[in-house]
């Protein structure tokens, strides 16, 4: 059936597996999609939403790179919301509200429509290893097919186990079967492997709950576009709604804690820390009388509703019971109850910083196998591993991001070095540079590096190059121009700010606090300028974001630098650390084990400390 032999194999398509496969096939590489289920590609396992703190600057810069995930956002939206507004830019993140079914069926359209990407469903039960190089995959039906390079997206189906209340049964998630083989043979390679666990909500019908006591939350006003394209409009949205729990639901919960595998042994695997199931958060925060739930339509056409916030594997029982006392679930009806699964990881450690195994050369992980939660953390991870595999295949220098450089070498560098234990999630606070790496400016910061490799076509670089012509001849105009400080001390006077005493630079106006650029345009230069050049939304943020929080950045950038000069003195491979008796016994221990590729990511290994870095530099010759 397959005399071809592969470029790239990716298995799994789910959002690491979609991204890879879409990166590597637009990289030139004749790829393979193995999947268990076809109608499942890209499936939203979980909410039916995309972004959100942190990770809304995350699916911008899988975009800004030439992914699909904002596209497919935008495609699929049926509410945008721009989150943490009242916060500074750094911490402003999109969020879509999504269609489950049109979600997916716009991934299954978009990969049919890329070059060089074919698909094979049947499950994959074991690698083609030949000596330390992965050579393909075995399929249940005895099926060899091989390749250069072979990426692993499972998700949670690697030894999936579904719990509720009492019950478990092997499963990948609801309706579909576990996956076996992969692990055992890893583990017997030597690799190290554990186990996490995730969960779900209930899903219910919309005709039973009473919205009337809910209260709306509405999507933006003008909403946005994940996708710096800007192909699909929102022109209609639909409200979530907000409700609450209460001590009554909270008892009627704890009446199952006998039952719950989280309480009763069955489930010894860690959980998400920042998203806990409910009687997690009954169990944790007993001081608190009610938590929110968030309820979340599934699409424009079906009943279906997602509870957020009510993640459960309680007895179906026990769910039921105490969902009807929640405010406008009074009547409800499940379409299924919410449950926990336990699946199987790899500790991210054993990866280079290119995703690359590094006991197998050619294999690659990414997604939930390397211990992460989250559609967009996942998707992030896809399209990297795709985008190495191609460049190692075309013998060409690794894509590798650096943590000044975006969110997504955030989260690598934290996995590769720091590893994991329980199920990781970015946010905006694990970033030290988060200033730089903002939601508005990925395609300035990604889109070049990614046009370069062959991956971003010529429509998002003309798209970032017209931006950026904007956006720097906004920024000369309110660097060079004064302001006639009567009109100033006008508009000074409006908004409670001390006056000026004669004309001066646009940009210091602008900088004040309580001025934003939309108060400047009443000023006769600007208005002019706004006439005559009708810069775009898009470079009116960036020349305002620029111009107030110019400290910040400056700062920010100036400890970037500081960092890259670390980046760059590398470590070379097989570096035998035991050499080094200088070293604190822990250093020599950590850094033998997690091989680190540069000083810069020594430093941030848990356990060494600045004095075992100086030992290093010496040694190296610095």
């Amino acid at each position: 059936m397959f005399e071809e032999f592969y470029d790239v194999i990716v298995v799994g398509a789910g959002h690491a597996g979609a991204e890879a496969a879409a990166a590597s096939a637009n990289m030139g590489m004749k790829t393979l999609l193995i999947t268990m289920n076809l109608q499942t590609i890209g499936q939203m396992s979980c909410n039916p939403a995309m972004g959100g703190i942190a990770k809304g600057q995350i699916v911008r810069e899988i975009d800004a790179l030439g992914g699909y995930s904002g596209l497919v956002s935008d495609e699929s939206a049926i509410q945008f919301k721009m989150l943490n507004r009242s916060k500074g830019p750094a911490m402003w993140s999109p969020r879509t509200q999504n269609d489950r079914m049109l979600f997916a069926e716009s991934w299954r359209i978009r990969l049919e429509r890329t070059p060089n990407l074919d698909f094979y469903q049947e499950m994959v039960t074991s690698l083609l290893v030949e000596g330390e190089s992965v050579v393909g995959v075995a399929t249940t039906l005895g099926i060899h097919i091989r390749a250069k390079r072979v990426v692993l997206t499972n998700g949670t189906f690697l030894n999936g186990l579904i719990h509720i209340g009492e019950k478990n049964f092997g499963g990948g998630r609801a309706g579909e079967k576990a996956s076996f083989g992969i692990t055992e043979q890893l583990v017997d390679l030597g690799f190290d492997a554990g186990r996490m666990k995730t969960g779900t909500p209930p899903r219910v019908d919309s005709r039973s709950l009473d919205y009337s006591v809910m209260i709306p939350q509405p999507g933006d006003e003008r909403p946005g576009h994940f996708s710096y394209l800007k192909e699909f409009t929102l022109d209609r949205q639909i409200d979530c709604h907000l409700t609450h729990t209460s001590e009554e639901v909270h008892d009627l919960l704890r009446s199952g804690f006998d039952r719950s595998p989280m309480f009763n042994g069955n489930i010894q695997s860690i959980g998400p820390r920042y998203c806990p199931s409910i009687e997690d958060k009954i169990n944790r925060f007993a001081e608190k009388d009610s938590h929110q739930i968030f309820v979340e339509p599934e699409g424009w056409k079906t009943v279906e509703v997602y509870v957020n916030g009510f993640s459960t594997s309680l007895p179906e029982d026990v769910q039921y019971t105490a969902l009807r006392k929640v405010r406008g679930f009074e009547k409800v009806k499940f379409f299924r109850p919410g449950y926990a699964i336990e699946y199987d990881y790899f500790p991210p450690t054993q990866l280079k910083n290119t995703l690359e195994t590094k006991l197998i050369k050619g294999l690659y992980f990414a997604g939930q196998i390397n211990g992460t939660t989250g559609y967009e953390e996942a998707a992030s991870q896809g399209i990297m591993a795709g985008i190495n595999a191609a460049l190692s295949i075309q013998e060409k220098e690794p894509f590798v991001l650096r943590r000044d450089e975006a969110y997504i070498g955030v989260l690598i560098d934290d996995l590769i070095t720091k590893g994991t234990e329980e199920p990781y999630r970015m946010f905006t606070s694990r970033a030290e540079y988060r200033t730089l790496l903002r939601q508005d400016n990925a395609d300035l910061r990604l889109t070049e590096r990614s046009y370069e490799m062959g991956l971003s076509k010529s429509d998002r670089m003309k798209a970032m190059e017209i931006k950026l012509q904007e956006t720097e001849a906004l920024m000369k105009f309110f660097t060079n121009t004064s302001y006639p400080h009567q009109e100033a001390n006008t508009l000074l006077s409006s908004v409670d700010s001390a006056l000026v005493k004669q004309d001066d630079k646009l940009y210091k106006l602008l900088s004040r606090p309580k001025l934003t650029l939309e108060h400047m345009k009443t000023l006769s230069p600007v208005a002019d300028y706004f006439a005559t050049h009708n810069p775009s939304e898009d470079a009116v943020e960036q020349v305002e974001v620029g111009i107030k929080y110019a400290g910040y950045i400056d700062k920010e950038k100036a400890n970037a630098d500081k960092l890259t000069r670390l980046e760059h003195v590398k470590i070379p491979e097989g570096f035998d650390y035991t050499l080094l008796k200088s070293l604190s016994f822990e250093a020599r221990e950590k850094l033998g084990a997690i091989k680190p590729s540069t000083v810069s990511q020594a430093s941030r290994i848990s356990g060494v400390s600045p004095s075992d870095i100086s030992i290093l530099l010496v040694h190296l010759g610095r």
